[in-house]
């Protein structure tokens, strides 16, 4: 009991925590199975935005799994949800009166898994009335999984995670994305490409948002940005850098809700600098 009340990690005897390492370890190594063996790959909002049908079998059995022990639970899974960025915030604004509602992401970086490189994977994120309460995001490749509790802190198969020391940008391994949306987010994604490569110690585009948020949560990365992304992509990868001692706000430091698109998440010391060169280079959405 918190002040009363009944701590929201858990309902009855079913932690929330374990469900969602056990549905993420099991998503995981299903994607891991059919690695090679893609049958058919579609685009969706655009040409460089893939879904498979390991994508799909992934967010249903992930469905399933949870459904199973929390059946009355909402569920915002990015193949459950029309393309492009308009019905993204339409689906999450549907669901945003839920008091439970999991936001998964079958395949983070399905465009890696269908080229086989090795930089993809699973996030479940659990919302109670709106606020974050549980992250995980599983890398099947090197079996990492990385887990977040709010106000309990984040682990790397159990071992606390920590955000880096560096508290400048010079000395910054800092990471982003390339959009899928060719004519507006990736335009002006390049743009802080372009004016923060020279001012970082250097850059990485990997290619899944939810494992470059772990990173950055595991101090492997600085910093993170991107423009453009989904609940999805990064409900619980925000959990896990908050939980290591980081900061997550928009682009322009306002602080992260569920609706932010426009991300940005560091170790909490070059927050202030890496906003100020994106405000700089025009380069925050906004």
């Amino acid at each position: 009991m918190v002040n009363g009340e009944a701590e929201p990690f858990v309902v009855g005897s079913k932690s929330f925590t374990a469900v969602a390492i056990n549905t993420a370890a099991k998503a995981g190594q299903w994607i891991k199975t059919k690695l090679g063996d893609i049958n058919r790959v579609d685009t969706k909002f655009s040409s460089q935005d893939l879904v498979t049908e390991v994508d799909k079998g992934s967010e249903k059995l992930i469905r399933n799994l949870i459904l199973t022990h929390f059946p009355d639970h909402s569920i915002l899974g990015e193949e459950g949800v029309a393309p492009g960025p308009e019905a993204s915030a339409k689906a999450l604004q549907a669901m945003s009166d839920e008091e439970y509602l999991w936001i998964v992401d079958p395949i983070d970086g399905t465009t890696n898994f269908v080229h086989g490189f090795p930089f993809y994977s699973v996030s479940i994120a659990l919302a109670h009335r709106g606020e974050v309460i549980v992250g995980v995001v599983y890398d099947p490749t090197r079996d990492e999984l990385f887990v977040a509790e709010k106000g309990k802190g984040a682990y790397r198969h159990g071992k606390k995670t920590e955000v880096s020391l560096e508290d400048q940008l010079s000395v910054s391994l800092v990471a982003t994305g390339f959009p899928a949306d060719r004519q507006g987010a990736l335009v002006t994604n390049l743009k802080g490409v372009q004016a923060l490569s020279p001012k970082v110690r250097n850059l990485r585009v990997a290619g899944s948002a939810a494992l470059h948020l772990a990173y950055v949560a595991a101090g492997r990365l600085s910093g993170f940005w991107e423009i453009g992304l989904n609940s999805w992509d990064i409900a619980a990868g925000a959990l896990l850098i908050q939980e290591s001692g980081g900061q997550v706000t928009d682009t322009e430091g306002k602080p992260y809700n569920l609706a932010v698109r426009n991300v940005m998440a560091t170790n909490g010391k070059i927050h202030a600098e890496l906003g100020q060169e994106l405000a700089a280079a025009e380069a925050t959405g906004f």
